[in-house]
């Protein structure tokens, strides 16, 4: 999410939230003035009931509860009831043992009155409290003692729904929503418009680092605001400087320590380059060189003879101001032009051909002409190309093509091979039942006649050479599996592998490994641990893949300790930004005659094994950019270690 997101999103959520906060406030404000205007006209609804009430009693009465039950004054308040206050439900008198006297609705009369919660503690609550229950739909009551002298006669029950408080509230919800929408949306366009006034002297700053970039020299940055003042006159004291360096040209020293800056790499990054790259100012004077132009190029360019390529390209260059060649020359020749001698000096590291020859490969030079935006000349550049190098990368990559070509001719080879193998396999099945069946109908038949002539002698069993037969049949079976097992095997090194890259964390797919090998190791007696920390970082692998290695790795030294043992895997981050992963036992150990062997295909040293278990881990590793490393001492221990870049 870039700034300017980032901001527009923050100062958004904090309007809302301020918004909506006051909403809730003004809502809850608003519930609490209405439960206290409801608990006041229930009040007075109450006390209007109470008047009238003790005058029909103080006129007395063999059944007081009668005479209020028929009481005209009574029934008019009762059944005007909810006139005093919209949310009133009902009004009643009620004895002492909780039966309607008199209700507005006469059929509730006689029946109990079950008691619901008191208004009164809602009204005093806290205003979170009351919005709470005016949106859980509950029934709450005003109530009124009525005493006959000191003993309580009555009770008057005036009932309120926070159901029709709620009712009165929405059209405040609806305004409260309302706010909130309009006031996102002005405080987006509100933080969108701030963010571009905030972030201007930024984007002045990205523009002139563009511009500088780009070769233009007095680059200067107009920034009003206090805050970037200091910065932006930094800025313009280091664009006079370069613009200054590159018109009056500057010492190698000083172009040297100009670019070894604090965080710069650019030079480590031109040694790496197998080309020859040299940058000279407008008067000749070197500026920079690379490693292997270093070597080809050890003098400065006014110690060259004249007749020197190099410096014939060069001084064609900076007095056109265009560039020269590409001329041919043998790294021999620049050497001895360069050392003043027209002898063969030693050949430098990567001129001599792959093939052993003693004679040097072949160069080709080129001068280019650098200018800026504005036309101007600022030097030279002169670019040394290995073609002998070029010759051998292109006769790699024809091996490689050819590589590939034989690896699809040998998997179609091997595909056709597995047809005849699986015909083979089930005919000899068929031909294992059939022997099976003709020799218990041979045991049959003699067991018949060695009964029917039992006292003749003793008969032969024809079914007396089968188990021979038999035996050469399930040995014929064997060697076709043994054969099936290698074609497939080459198939897995044969076909292209499609990897699927994801960020995985090594403790969960180790953590996996370790279940999944546990029962071999458990009946070997073989104690797993396996160390992997939280918070080691993830790397790009194929899960399956991945977990497929680990696992041939831990199956292995498994079986490397037949007497038991114990079988460690274990990670941690390592140097070069990279992730290391270690499975070690404590099992019979490698020879060291085997150690150059044991990732070739097919090579095993165990009596059935297939040879194609460490090759395929080795091919995973490869597959994950990574690196294999082995240590083995006879009778101590083996450990592998797998070495992944960090995802």
């Amino acid at each position: 999410m870039s700034i300017k997101a980032k901001q527009v999103a923050g100062v958004t959520t904090i309007v809302v939230l301020i918004v909506s906060v006051l909403s809730v406030y003004h809502l809850a404000t608003l519930a609490d003035l209405t439960l206290r205007e409801t608990a006041s006209r229930g009040q007075m609804l109450a006390q209007a009931i109470f008047q009238r009430a003790r005058e029909v009693v103080a006129q007395g009465g063999p059944d007081p509860y009668a005479a209020l039950r028929d009481d005209g004054g009574v029934r008019s308040i009762l059944e005007s009831s909810m006139g005093f206050s919209r949310n009133v439900t009902y009004a009643a008198i009620v004895d002492k043992d909780g039966i309607a006297v008199a209700h507005n609705f006469r059929a509730l009369e006689g029946q109990r009155m079950p008691p619901q919660e008191d208004l009164e503690p809602l009204v005093t609550a806290g205003k979170l409290a009351q919005l709470q229950a005016v949106y859980s739909d509950r029934t709450f009551e005003v109530r009124t003692p009525m005493l006959a002298g000191d003993q309580e006669f009555g009770v008057i029950r005036i009932g309120v729904s926070t159901l029709l408080v709620r009712d009165e509230l929405r059209g405040a919800l609806r305004l409260a929503a309302g706010t909130i929408v309009g006031a996102l949306i002005v405080s987006t366009l509100f933080a969108m418009l701030l963010s571009n006034w905030i972030l201007r002297p930024i984007h002045v700053i990205q523009s002139g680092l563009t511009r500088l970039g780009r070769g233009e020299l007095d680059v200067t940055l107009d920034l009003p605001d206090q805050e970037f003042r200091d910065l932006g006159s930094s800025f313009d004291a280091v664009s006079a400087q370069l613009s200054a360096m590159g018109r009056a040209g500057t010492s190698a020293p000083e172009a040297a320590d100009a670019r070894r800056g604090p965080g710069t790499d650019l030079e480590s990054v031109m040694d790496s380059l197998e080309d020859a790259v040299a940058l000279f100012s407008p008067v000749g004077e070197l500026i920079f060189s690379n490693a292997a132009m270093k070597v080809l190029l050890p003098a400065p360019l006014k110690n060259l003879p004249s007749t020197d390529p190099v410096r014939q390209l060069v001084e064609r260059t900076l007095a056109g101001g265009r560039s020269a060649g590409p001329v041919s020359v043998s790294s021999a020749e620049l050497r001895a032009l360069a050392s003043g001698s027209e002898s063969d000096p030693a050949i430098p590291p990567g001129d001599v051909p792959q093939d052993g020859a003693t004679e040097p490969t072949e160069r080709l030079l080129m001068s280019h002409a650098i200018e800026d935006t504005g036309g101007r000349f600022l030097g030279a550049m002169l670019v040394s190309r290995n073609i002998g190098y070029l010759s051998q990368v292109h006769s790699t990559l024809n091996y490689s093509r050819k590589l590939a070509a034989l690896g699809r001719l040998m998997a179609g080879v091997a595909h056709e091979v597995k047809n005849p193998l699986n015909a083979m396999t089930i005919h000899l099945e068929l031909l294992k039942n059939k022997l099976a069946s003709q020799s218990l109908a041979a045991a049959q038949a003699a067991d018949r006649t060695i009964t029917a002539g039992a006292g003749a002698g003793r008969g032969l069993r024809p079914s007396e050479g089968a188990p021979s037969v038999t035996k050469h049949v399930e040995v014929i079976a064997a060697e076709i599996r043994r054969l099936d097992e290698v074609v497939n095997g080459f198939l897995k090194f044969a076909r292209p592998e499609e990897l699927r890259l994801q960020p995985v964390h090594l403790r969960t797919l180790i953590s996996d490994v370790a279940t999944t090998a546990g029962p071999e190791a458990a009946r070997r007696n073989v104690i797993m641990k396996t160390e992997c920390p939280d918070s080691l970082p993830e790397i790009n692998a194929d899960p399956g893949m991945l977990g497929q290695a680990l696992l041939n790795l831990a199956l292995n030294g498994c079986q490397a300790m037949p007497d038991g043992g114990t079988l460690k895997i274990s990670c941690r981050a390592a140097a070069r930004r990279s992730v290391q992963v270690d499975v070690e036992d404590t099992g019979v150990g490698i020879p060291p005659e085997h150690l150059s062997r044991i990732f070739d295909p097919f090579f095993t040293t165990k009596e059935k094994g297939s040879g194609i278990g460490l090759s395929m881990v080795y091919r995973i590793v490869q597959l994950h950019d990574g690196e294999v490393e082995v240590q083995s001492t006879p009778g101590r221990g083996t450990r592998f270690r797998l070495i992944f870049p960090q995802a």
